[in-house]
């Protein structure tokens, strides 16, 4: 066999690395005077308390970076809805960032009775069927939501932990969790605790009739992706009678029409107690001492019995069902098994069978139908939850294959797997790549939160040890068990949804609300909040890069290397860095794509993917406009082998016509299917604002060009890419002296390099009025993108556009959120940014968002508009947006391999120094008018391309040609093709 010497390899090689297993066992010690659980070996260290009146807290140190990652888990979610008020704890997510009777008002007692009112009204407006009556209360409920605005504070929470320096905010809601999610610098535990325990103490629902139109923005959003009802069809057949079919997350238009906060506060209180939560930090804390300030923060939670839900067991299913799916997306499928309990043998079999049938490499999807270009892509997943999991077989058919055809190949491997025809070799490759990932996944902070949240959730944590242990009990796993467990598993039980393009009949659209804005009271600050922000912390010293004493560089022939040492473990990862892309050639990424399917004389191309696998590596060629990479990564122990076989493909590969027809069918395809993409589109429409007709999206081959394009051409391109300049970058365990011998033997390279073609270049549009770029799309919603150009990137604006940023339209906090979200109700997502690029000789660009349902289309313009044009003060808010800014420069911290790609970033900006240096600098010294004066300099008075994708169904263009002429472009003119 070709591959015998590299099989041989990786027995010896992978045999140790998936025999390397660790005991797993539970613990039990007492320190600072606090007991806790522990799992011996476990690479988190995470300690599991319980404190008195029940709260469960796991924390995990790891002091490599000044920041913490905090989750506050909480299991209930859809599952936990009432029937009669599906989508509550979701609405209840939202309003967990309004504020207490302490903060997010001026005057709680005088707030109150108004908030009393409202309730009441909700109430009466829930049990009312008159649509004339129901319009008088909503009326009563808006004027009374106005008044109570008078003594509210709007994004308190945001502005607290702008001040404290978190760098993310962020909740989610899902069918058995609710969690909140902060990532703070460490110096900030103390007015960090204070915050999130005032928020659980007594929350207050206000502005919340406002904050119910962004769930109905999210419905609309919901509404427009496919995907998603795809999945929610999935669930409703799967699970006839439990709740993860039953209920959605966001609820049905029903229920989000007809909100009750009387069961909104039911659900808080019932759900909401210590020993249903668990609070998660991960990062540079000290066990003993924060554990004692959380019992303090926390300690007045009081538990309460707890009857979570226990539904009856889904009944076997016995049957397939098939489900017809209709939206403007491409056409796609799913064949979907109801799974099993979590943490059983069962769910772990599950994880493994997944890997076999598709782990981007050798599975027999990866394999059968995607190097044999059977399918446009195809792929397995397993999602497990606490009562049962999912098992997704998905794909996407080829130009001329039926959903029904492209089904029939999915199943097809699924009857390899039941008959045992895969190689046994396949289940320790997956174990080694599994610990591969294990080694660095838990370096990071959110990964470890993250895992130790879920295991809460699933099981309190009370099999945290099996977790860890999983991929060690994947390694017993024989052949003959995973043959046996497939031929009970996968039989005629599945449920097949078959995505049509076509037009959705069932979707309603949710009436838009007369709403009178808010009020945001922006410059107020309360008692509680100025505590917060005024408490003094002991400041973290920035620490910012050296590249003369971070980085090493050195010669491999005549290329250049770029060298970090890994000290931390085993793992390489080595790039060769081309300054050339598809501007330079357009045939560059075709030839990347063809590259996966080629053989050479020594190996097939089915041998070398199964190879790579085998060895716990893997390596991939991207291609962008103006850099391509060639990577390759994994344990320095098959380096050499790994970089040989790389080497090889590069140098020898052979032309493979079948594989090249077959490709061209795939892209073409792929094209089509792009042109049914929103994103897609509305991506197309801003570079046309940018450069005009001729852009760097549409900029490529014709369709009939990719049908001519040969094998030859494209080969010749991999075989000669090493003649080019480029620099080789290496993170990893070798000295830079060892590395650099062994790559000039195993990466040979001419005398000189050649010159690349010169690159395409763009002209960039001067936009001197108004433009409207138009595209029709069958949706729910608008989506509108403001575009501007404004001028070539200047380094010195850097701090005052990451300040400018903060303040206008970056966050919560924001401008623009706070405005078009909180107070108008306008939207779900909105942002606003001064957009730098990433090359010195490109321009700077003005981008707004709004994405609204259709019929609040113009009061979502108009909004925007105002905001570019007036720039709201508040000098509070000012202050908060620049010691966030300060403060995510002095917690930053870029290491290991990153540190080589921010010097290569750096240097194409022109910039011979870390770009924060200067930043944090020039940040100190500005003032508001800075920021004033930047805002009427670049944004107001401007003029725009509004880039629009929307149904002319359910708007008037009419409407936008008030804000300027309109061009409705075709799909064609958008994509070229």
């Amino acid at each position: 066999m070709k591959l015998k010497l590299f099989t041989v390899a990786f027995l010896l090689v992978t045999s140790a690395f998936v025999k390397a297993q660790n005991t797993y066992q539970w613990k039990t010690a007492t320190e600072g005077g606090y007991t806790y659980k522990y799992v011996t070996n476990d690479p988190t260290k995470s300690r599991f308390y319980t404190l008195k009146n029940g709260l469960t807290v796991i924390l995990s140190q790891n002091n490599k970076e000044p920041s913490i990652v905090y989750k506050m888990a909480v299991r209930a979610g859809s599952n936990t809805d009432p029937r009669t008020n599906t989508g509550l704890a979701h609405y209840l997510e939202h309003l967990l960032f309004k504020g207490t009777d302490k903060f997010g008002t001026l005057n709680y007692a005088k707030e109150k009775p108004y908030l009393d009112k409202i309730e009441a009204l909700y109430e009466v407006y829930d049990k009312t069927t008159d649509p004339a009556k129901r319009k008088e209360l909503y009326k009563e409920i808006d004027k009374l939501s106005g008044e109570a605005s008078n003594y509210s504070i709007a994004n308190e929470y945001d502005k607290m932990m702008k001040a404290i320096g978190s760098n993310v905010t962020n909740a989610h809601t899902s069918v058995e969790e609710t969690v909140y999610e902060e990532d703070l610098p460490s110096n900030a535990i103390d007015k960090f605790l204070a915050v999130q325990a005032e928020r659980f103490r007594n929350p207050v629902c206000r502005i919340f009739h406002t904050e119910l139109e962004a769930v109905y923005e999210e419905k609309n959003i919901g509404m427009d992706n496919d995907g998603r009802k795809m999945y929610e069809k999935m669930l409703f057949s799967l699970f006839p009678t439990h709740n993860y079919g039953q209920q959605t997350t966001i609820g049905t238009i029903e229920h989000l029409k007809n909100p009750s906060l009387v069961e909104i506060r039911k659900y808080y209180n019932k759900y909401y107690v210590p020993n249903n939560m668990a609070l998660i930090m991960s990062g540079d804390i000290n066990y003993d001492a924060l554990i004692k300030k959380i019992d303090k923060s926390f300690s007045f939670m009081q538990q309460k019995p707890l009857a979570l839900y226990n539904p009856a067991p889904e009944k076997p299913l016995t049957k397939i069902q098939k489900v017809d799916v209709f939206g403007p997306s491409a056409e796609s499928l799913y064949i979907a098994y109801r799974g099993y309990a979590e943490n059983t043998h069962n769910s772990i079999m599950l994880d493994l069978i997944s890997s076999i049938l598709s782990n981007g490499k050798a599975g027999l999807f990866d394999i059968n139908l995607n190097q044999q270009q059977k399918v446009l892509r195809s792929g397995t997943g397993y999602n497990q939850m606490k009562d049962y999991g999912v098992f997704i077989l998905t794909a996407t058919p080829k130009t001329g294959q039926s959903l029904e055809d492209a089904q029939a190949l999915l199943l097809g491997q699924i009857d390899l797997l039941k008959k045992g025809e895969f190689d046994e070799s396949l289940i320790k490759a997956t174990v080694a790549n599994q610990k591969l990932a294990e080694l660095t996944a838990f370096d990071n902070n959110d990964v470890r939160a993250d895992a130790t949240m879920k295991s809460f959730i699933l099981n309190r944590g009370t099999e945290w040890d099996k977790d860890l242990s999983a991929t060690d009990n994947m390694a017993k796993i024989t052949k003959k068990d995973v043959v046996d467990f497939a031929n009970k598993f996968f039989i005629n039980n599945y449920v097949v949804l078959l995505k049509h393009k076509g037009v959705d009949k069932s979707i309603v659209k949710v009436e838009k609300p007369a709403i009178t804005a808010v009020k945001t009271n922006t410059n107020e600050v309360s008692p509680f909040t100025k505590s917060i922000i005024d408490a003094p912390v002991t400041p973290i010293a920035p620490k910012f890069l050296d590249y003369k004493k971070d980085l090493t560089f050195g010669k491999a022939g005549i290329a250049d290397v770029i060298y970090v040492k890994n000290v931390g473990n085993s793992i390489f990862d080595m790039d060769y860095q081309y300054n050339l892309g598809s501007y330079n050639d357009k045939l560059l990424p075709y030839a990347s794509q063809y590259l996966s399917f080629l053989s050479t004389d020594k190996y097939t191309a089915e041998e070398i993917s199964k190879a790579f696998y085998n060895i716990a590596c893997s390596y991939n060629m991207n291609v962008s406009n103006d850099v391509t990479v060639i990577s390759v990564n994994g344990l320095q122990e098959n380096f050499d082998q790994a970089v040989h076989l790389l080497e090889d493909v590069l140098a020898n590969c052979k032309p493979n016509e079948k594989a090249l027809e077959d490709l061209k069918g795939r892209i073409l395809k792929s094209r089509e299917n792009a042109k049914l993409n929103k994103a897609s589109i509305l991506g197309g429409l801003m570079s046309y604002a940018q450069y005009g007709a001729d852009n760097p999206f549409n900029y490529g081959l014709t369709n009939d060009e990719i049908k001519n394009i040969k094998s030859s051409d494209l080969i010749n391109i991999l075989h000669n890419l090493k003649n080019y300049k480029h620099i080789i970058t290496y993170y990893g365990p070798k000295t830079l002296g060892e590395f650099s011998t062994e790559i000039a033997k195993l990466h040979a390279l001419p005398k000189e390099f050649m010159t690349e073609a010169p690159a395409k270049k763009f002209a960039y549009t001067t936009t001197n009025a108004n433009k409207v770029l138009f595209a029709d799309y069958d949706m729910v919603q608008a989506e509108i993108r403001w575009v501007r150009n404004s001028g070539l990137y200047d380094p010195a604006n850097t701090a005052k556009v990451a300040l400018f940023n903060n303040y206008f339209g970056g966050g919560m906090g924001s401008v623009v959120f706070q405005t078009l979200r909180e107070s108008k109700a306008l939207a779900y997502s909105t942002f606003a940014v001064y957009a730098t690029p990433n090359r010195k000789d490109k321009d700077n660009t003005v981008i707004a968002y709004i994405g609204a349902q259709a019929d609040k289309m113009n009061e979502a313009l108009a909004g925007m508009n105002d905001l570019l044009t007036t720039l709201p003060e508040s000098d509070k808010s000012f202050a908060l947006s620049k010691s966030n800014s300060l403060s995510g420069l002095e917690t930053s911290r870029i290491t290991k391999g990153d540190i080589i790609q921010k010097y290569l970033a750096d240097e194409k900006l022109g910039l011979s120094q870390d770009s924060r240096i200067d930043e944090y600098a020039s940040l100190k010294p500005l003032t508001f008018a800075d920021v004033k004066d930047f805002h009427k300099n670049n944004l107001s008075g401007k003029a725009y391309n509004y880039c629009v994708v929307a149904s002319e169904k359910k708007i008037n263009l009419a409407d936008l040609e008030k804000f300027g002429p309109v061009t409705k472009l075709s799909l064609a003119q958008i994509f070229g093709y």
